[in-house]
């Protein structure tokens, strides 16, 4: 099982919205993947609490995947680039680690 961890910091304003605004939308558009793409055995998405530190990241992604050949398949599939596309919009920094459980 492979464990994808990304963190995302997110502009205080992007495309017409919020950062929070914007987090809601990527949090509701990642977890929609789950019902289209067949190779996420699980995924969830959290947003960083409103009166936690503002240098935290703004949100993290954890999800896992039964193989390196799982996630590569999640990871160009159209709809999660449509996704991936919106968020380079909105983000300012990303943290990414991905490890074998």
């Amino acid at each position: 099982m492979i464990k994808h961890i990304v963190l995302f910091k997110l502009a205080e304003e992007a495309e017409g919205k919020s950062r929070e605004d914007n987090a809601i939308i990527i949090k509701e558009q990642l977890e929609s993947l789950k019902e289209i793409i067949p190779e996420i055995h699980s995924i969830s998405v959290q947003i960083n609490h409103k009166d936690a530190d503002n240098s935290n990241y703004d949100i993290i992604l954890d999800s896992e995947f039964k193989s390196f050949q799982d996630l590569n398949t999640y990871a160009t599939h159209p709809e999660h680039l449509r996704v991936g596309d919106y968020i380079k919009k909105t983000r300012i920094s990303r943290a990414a680690i991905d490890y074998e459980l």
